[in-house]
Parts: structure tokens; sequence; C-alpha cells
């Protein structure tokens, strides 16, 4: 037998409350506006300047006894990574030590250079700092700008994507869904005061991608039920086209968390962000996919004359029987 997670034939009225569910999501995009503009977001090294340390030892490295070494200084955010390369000899470990930048300074001092030094000798008496560099605020403010673009960039891609692939009906409530899924993700991320950094930037167009993949998938259906059954009112068709596609969603979506979870649990600390970020956007992304993008499709209307189906290709994905 095969593993359902929902019943293969589902006929749900997703609009029966679409005040309630439109209420919901404005709620959270407020509260994630506020808390960003009262807490703002807590930058990681990437975006608030700070020094790089290279490290090299002939002892295996564990990251975290070099973190426990080293959390007795105070430094802040410090980011510790292993560095594998299949060319380094076998007693050759490698790490990259980042640390923020103190208060007042653009760069971590000497002294605070050689407290680390000291501090991690003693857990590998061999360590040696093959290389320093520094970040500066001025270079951590253009990273802030290129993250921007690049997700703006992102969002208007899938406008004129959706545009020329449907109609500007569809790509106007796929770009609603993808800027609800970015703000509530950054919102939470501001909320919990959890470090935003260049992963969390690679976290937010991978659900971009995610979002648009799932609304893609509903608005085929809804374009190939609107030549079907020319005489249902929109409100109908949409509602039969997301039962259709439910089962495939999420099938989707589950596999994708248990995937995540087990990351997020045993992933570790460098990763941990990351994953925290696709989790909660795998979650709302599904979500907006269902209420909010075909919401937006319903509040602008749709005409109904195209002469012909489309060749595109996309309905082999929409006709997925999970």
């Amino acid at each position: 037998m095969r593993l359902r997670l929902v019943p293969k034939e589902t006929k749900w009225d997703f609009f029966s409350r679409p005040t309630l569910w439109l209420g919901i999501s404005g709620a959270l995009i407020l509260l994630a506006m506020v808390s960003f503009f009262i807490q703002g977001l807590n930058f990681g090294i990437d975006f608030r300047g700070g020094t790089t340390i290279r490290t090299e030892s002939a002892q295996e490295v564990v990251v975290g006894e070099y973190r426990d070494a080293i959390a007795p200084l105070g430094l802040g955010d410090v980011s510790i990574t292993e560095v594998f390369d299949p060319t380094f000899d076998e007693d050759q470990n490698v790490t990259m030590i980042r640390i923020q930048a103190q208060d007042g300074e653009e760069a971590v001092t000497s002294d605070v250079i050689r407290s680390v030094e000291v501090a991690l000798q003693a857990v590998a008496p061999d360590i040696s700092f093959v290389s320093v560099e520094s970040v500066g605020p001025k270079v951590s403010g253009e990273l802030i700008q290129t993250a921007v673009i690049a997700v703006l960039l992102a969002i208007g891609a899938v406008l004129i994507y959706i545009w020329l692939r449907f109609e500007w009906q569809f790509a106007l409530g796929a770009v609603a869904a993808l800027v609800h899924d970015v703000v509530l993700t950054i919102g939470v991320f501001s909320e919990l005061q959890i470090r935003f950094d260049l992963a969390i930037i690679a976290a937010l167009l991978t659900i971009v991608g995610y979002s648009l993949n799932d609304t893609v998938v509903v608005f085929d259906r809804v374009r190939e039920n609107l030549r079907k059954y020319k005489k249902l009112e929109l409100k109908e068709v949409l509602n039969l086209s997301i039962n259709e596609t439910l089962s495939r969603t999420m099938m989707t979506s589950v596999t994708t968390l248990l995937a995540l979870l087990a990351l997020f649990i045993l992933g570790g600390d460098v990763i941990r962000g990351f994953v925290f970020a696709m989790i909660w956007g795998v979650i709302v992304g599904t979500y907006s996919s269902i209420f909010i993008a075909s919401a937006a499709l319903l509040k602008l209307g749709v005409k109904r004359d195209w002469s012909k189906p489309s060749n595109t290709g996309g309905n082999q994905f929409a006709n997925i029987d999970a």
C-alpha cells in the first residue's frame, strides 16, 4: 500500500474563511515589520565586519573543544569551521575562525588574537595561525546591499517568468506569496535574534525557488481546469485545483522537512541557522502557495479566452500523484 499524507481525493473548501487566513498572514507580516524596525537583525560577521583566522594543527580538530576554549574570552559572535581539502596531508588539520568586530574597533586587535591563540593552545598545543584577515564595515555594508539586490532580482525574475508563462494576475499572485515568505522569514530571524549571515541569504533565495515550484504546480492545474470547466466560478476552480494537487504538495513538503530536521539535529552549529531558515521557509512556502497566491488570484480574477492549451510541459508536474 502506498503512503498518503492526505486522501487521494479531497473536497476541502480553502476559501470558506479567506478573511481569517489573510488576517493571520497580515498580522504576522505586521509583527515581522515591527520586530525588524525595533530589534533589527542579529547580523553575523559577514555583515558586521570582523577578523578571519586560518589555523593549522597536526592534532585532529574538534570544533566543540575549540569553541569551548574561546567562549570565556567573551568575543561575541565566533564562527569555527573545519576546512577539508584532498590536497592536505594526513596531519594537516585546518580551521577557519571568524570573530566579529569588537565595539569601537574595525578589526580584532593583536592582543585579542594572541589571547585566542593561547586559549586554543590548551586544546591543540602545536596550533599555528597561518593567516589573519580582517573585513571592515565598508565591505560588510556592500555585502548587505548586494544581498538585498539579489533577493529583489530573484523576485523580479519570478514576476516576469510567471507573467510570460501565464497571465499578469498569476504573476502578481506568485509574487505576493514570495514576498509573504521572505518577509516572514526575515521577521522570525529578527524576533528570535538568530544570527543572520550570507548563508541565510542563500536560504532566502532557495525558499523563493521552493515556494515558486509549489505555486506553479497549483497555477498550472488552475489554468488547465479553467479550460476544462468553463462554467464553474473561479473560486470553485481554485478549490478543485488545490485539492487535486494537495497530495503532491504535502508529500513534497513533508519529505523535504524530514531531511531538513535530520540536518538541524545532526548537522551542527555551523549550518543550523541555514537549516532553520529552510524549515521555516518550507512551512510558510507551502501555506502561501495554497492560501496567499490563490487568494490573490481570486481577488484579481482571470480571463478564460486562451485559444489552445500551453505546450510548456508544466502540466506533467501538476499531474504527479503522490
